[in-house]
């Protein structure tokens, strides 16, 4: 193993290399800034660009392209409340928060923070247990991935607060809007009502700039314009306190996310979600999440980065995409004459030691390149809104174009835009609506392909261990909260009985 990472570093280290390295993670960033363009399109449209390099400097180019958009989709989350990447949707809920209380500094700096350490964590754990995990990663076949959805099901609890009904009809209605498109079972058309736009489904980033940025542009609109944040270079800074209360959180996220990665098709969205759920649980602060907690901006991001690392386990040692962005990288691969599979470590061991020593170089140049600017970013926030509002709704349209290069996109984004508006005017929880929105896909992929190995029998879950294990860790998801509510009520009203001054003094006791 020491072998390998010599092998690896001396490779990575090359002049040349981190040249391509630097440029990577910082052209990701710019990317991730971009609403809509997302890693997967940005790796897709430079893949060319890099044909003229060595395989291993190419490779290390396209990755840094990739865990670079991670970040740089943070800050426009936090910013303006605009998730350039999906994974950075879940940072819009407390990131934004944090930035209109004047403490954006503190929220992009927790985030390159928690991406540097979950990076970190990551890739140790992806170099020292590749080969095992992805042999456990091919034990998950659909009936194990439905457990996992449902799973992602139960965590909408945790996004619906204190209204856990109304949270759970606004993940229906994202569940809902997901079965637009063609039926993946019998390959008939669904509530396209003629339109070929709709054959392909509503696209899940076109939603996600119209509900965040577009609704929340006409919701602010209509609240008048907020005076801009005057707040200090010295509040703009993330303190000791921060710190202490995103160590759990970031710990946590890691090693979730990279056990989510590893998932083919599993991704860092899922990943992201099932973070902040799980910390809105088990954090003292839980009713604090969705106000400007850091906890949930650091668990989260921690998880979307370490996700986005383990992708590389399925796709690396079986050949098989872990996301979107890792099938991109894999068409790379086949470009360059390279077949990623069990024997690639043996073959190419100085392309594929090299590739992950560039991760965690490219991790420590993110966090130099971003952490030191993350209270200049902030900054932004000084200009008046009546300049922002105009620049973000320019942004977020012109985004929202370039994804498909046709008005189909833009017309989503307004759309869901006043959706967002309504919502946001109601106080509709958006999260479950997100949540069962990025569900639905993969739920009903599931269910198909789990219908079809069990002939129609869907309790063939229960009989595989795995998917039993995911399931009973669902049910306590959905049960704990009310059978620990019911214990602590009962242990309180005898408590309550005992220190009852009328039921422990005797009758005549204070008179003298």
């Amino acid at each position: 193993m020491l072998d390998n990472l010599v092998l690896g570093f001396s490779t990575a280290l090359s002049v040349e290399n981190l040249l391509w390295c630097f440029v990577g993670v910082l052209v990701g960033t710019v990317i991730g800034v971009l609403p809509g363009l997302g890693s997967t399109t940005g790796v897709a449209v430079l893949l060319p660009l890099t044909l003229s390099l060595e395989p291993v400097t190419g490779l290390i180019m396209l990755a840094g392209i990739y865990y670079g958009s991670q970040y740089g989709g943070t800050i426009t989350s936090v910013l303006i409340s605009t998730p350039g990447e999906a994974s950075s949707v879940v940072t819009t809920l407390d990131g934004y928060q944090m930035a209109r209380q004047g403490r954006a500094g503190a929220a992009l700096s927790i985030a390159a923070i928690g991406s540097f350490v979950a990076a970190i964590i990551s890739l140790a754990l992806l170099v020292a247990l590749a080969p095992p995990f992805a042999e456990f990663a091919l034990d998950f076949g659909p009936p194990e991935m439905l457990a996992v959805m449902i799973l992602g099901l139960a965590t909408i609890i945790s996004f619906a607060g204190d209204n856990r009904v109304l949270g759970l009809l606004m993940a229906l209605v994202g569940l809902l809007i997901a079965t637009v498109g063609v039926d993946p079972g019998s390959g008939t058309s669904r509530f396209t009502f003629g339109s070929i736009y709709l054959l392909s489904g509503i696209p899940f980033v076109e939603v996600m700039i119209g509900l965040f940025a577009v609704g929340e542009v006409l919701y602010q609109i209509r609240q008048g314009a907020a005076a801009p944040i005057r707040a200090g270079f010295r509040e703009l800074m993330i303190s000791r306190e921060d710190l202490r209360r995103s160590g759990g959180p970031i710990l946590r996220g890691s090693f979730l996310g990279f056990l989510f990665g590893i998932l083919p098709g599993a991704g860092s969205t899922l990943a992201s979600f099932m973070a902040y759920g799980i910390e809105k649980r088990v954090s003292k602060r839980g009713k604090e999440f969705g106000t400007g907690a850091i906890e949930g901006v650091a668990a989260p991001e921690a998880a979307n980065n370490a996700a986005a690392n383990a992708n590389f386990v399925p796709t690396l040692t079986l050949g098989i995409p872990g996301g979107a962005t890792t099938a991109v990288l894999l068409g790379a691969f086949m470009i360059y004459g390279i077949q990623p599979g069990p024997l690639l470590f043996d073959e190419q061991p100085t392309l594929v030691w090299g590739l992950l020593a560039s991760f965690f170089i490219g991790n420590v140049i993110l966090l130099f390149l971003n952490l030191p600017l993350a209270p200049v970013f902030a900054q932004l926030l000084r200009v008046p809104y009546g300049y922002m509002y105009p620049l973000i709704l320019l942004t977020s349209l012109v985004g929202a174009y370039s994804i498909t290069n046709g008005m189909y996109s833009v017309w989503v984004v307004l759309v869901f835009g006043i959706i967002g508006y309504f919502m946001k005017r109601l106080d509709l929880p958006m999260a479950p609506l997100v949540l069962g929105l990025v569900l639905g896909p993969l739920f009903e992929k599931a269910l198909v392909q789990t219908s079809a190995i069990g002939d129609g029998n869907l309790l063939i879950v229960f009989t595989r261990p795995l998917a039993l294990a995911v399931m009973a860790i669902a049910i306590l998801q959905v049960a704990a909260p009310t059978i620990m509510a019911r214990l602590l009520r009962r242990r309180a009203t005898p408590r309550s009985r005992r220190s009852d001054p009328a039921d422990s003094t005797p009758e005549g006791s204070s008179r003298g």
